[in-house]
């Protein structure tokens, strides 16, 4: 797995902001989309986490990990097939061997799969397969992989999602350097969706949306809060998205 050097990403956020026009007090004029993400290995709160995002969102991302890609285990496919919900929604896998994931995400009514690029030798049979599907297909990168690893298969995605975090927990501390990486993608492929996913809050989405993210995920933020509506509706409206 390529590492991430620091130095060599310093400035393209910087550049990134510097072009870009904010109005005074920080809100951006192109608005970020905050969807919630729903992370948990308990099938009881699951169901209570989706009832609870029916009531304030449309779509939302669904982690699932496999205890060997990460260290933990979440909830499986064949706890979403049980689930019937008004929601549409992706998955975000951190998973080893994605590919043998892809047909029960389909059946169970993924719109979108997001795979890792560290996480299978071979992302562009990953992705050929997502497409044979019909699903949507996106790439998560961990924050020590440099963006000059997946340059070359931005032209074959969705969208590239940065891991601002060590994946695999709700509550992760918030790696800053990866906005600097965000900004060099958008440098190279400015028409590729970014979204960006781990320990963002209130007290720096606003820093997160003016780097570039079209998309931002929000979990422990917005379900481990007393009024998770409230919550969803509040991120929302700080970076322009309601």
């Amino acid at each position: 797995m390529a590492t991430l050097s620091l130095t060599s990403h310093m400035g393209y956020a910087y550049n990134y902001l510097q072009s870009t026009s904010f109005p005074k007090g920080g809100i951006m004029s192109k608005s970020s989309r905050v969807v919630p993400a729903i992370l948990t290995d308990d099938p009881n709160a699951l169901e209570v986490m989706v009832r609870q995002a029916e009531t304030f969102a449309s779509y939302v991302q669904f982690d699932i990990m496999d205890g060997k890609f990460v260290p933990t285990r979440s909830i499986t496919c064949e706890h979403l097939v049980g689930l019937p919900m008004k929601l549409s929604w992706e998955v975000h896998l951190m998973i080893q061997h994605p590919e043998d994931y892809l047909e029960g995400f389909k059946q169970a009514g993924a719109r979108k799969v997001v795979f890792h690029y560290e996480a299978t030798p071979s992302p562009q049979k990953v992705i050929s397969l997502v497409r044979g599907l019909g699903m949507g297909v996106g790439l998560a990168v961990n924050p020590e992989t440099a963006v000059s690893a997946i340059l070359p298969l931005a032209g074959e995605i969705d969208s590239v999602l940065f891991l601002s975090v060590h994946p695999g927990f709700y509550g992760s501390k918030f790696i800053p350097e990866v906005l600097d990486k965000m900004a060099e993608f958008r440098s190279a492929h400015p028409t590729v969706e970014i979204g960006i996913d781990g320990g963002i809050k209130e007290g720096n989405i606003v820093q997160v949306a003016q780097a570039g993210a079209d998309v931002i995920y929000v979990g422990s933020a917005i379900f481990m809060q007393p009024q998770p509506d409230e919550s969803f509706r509040h991120l929302s409206a700080l970076v322009g998205g309601g």
